[in-house]
């Protein structure tokens, strides 16, 4: 029979020390850029949950609405519903500048800028839906 070789495995090396790894530039960035739950950014920006639905209920609240009613049921909204609202109305702000203007553009653009039920059907839609329509009848228009 034949007798197998054995060999001795060198003694492995000394670790090295390895120095603390350096923060990443991504993970500064996003420390830096503030907290991510929907929470803390209200609180961060707005300050409180309050203060956000109060500004938010002028700009949602249609022509005929009351704006207290509004900002209490806005009170009981989410953070994350309330922040998706704020990024809508300041869309509406900054491209047509109000939600009046916004469904006189709508109007123009679907051509019935004169029918006064479907104008006044359009007052009844919420801001996002608006926000939607509007967009949609800019790019039918390009």
């Amino acid at each position: 029979m034949a007798t197998k070789k054995t060999e001795t495995k060198a003694a492995p090396a000394a670790k090295k020390t390895v120095a603390a790894p350096k923060a990443s530039k991504a993970k500064a960035d996003k420390a830096a850029s503030g907290p991510r739950h929907p929470h803390g950014r209200v609180k961060g920006k707005h300050g409180s949950k309050a203060e956000l639905a109060k500004s938010l209920a002028s700009l949602v609240a249609g022509a005929g609405a009351d704006t207290a009613a509004i900002e209490t049921k806005l009170a009981k909204a989410s953070n994350s519903q309330l922040l998706r609202l704020q990024r809508v109305s300041e869309r509406v702000k900054q491209k047509w500048g109000s939600r009046d203007k916004l469904i006189a553009a709508i109007g123009t653009a679907e051509k019935k800028s004169k029918d006064k039920d479907y104008l006044a059907r359009l007052e009844k839609f919420s801001l996002p839906q608006l926000l939607d329509l509007g967009l949609n009848a800019e790019r039918r228009a390009r």
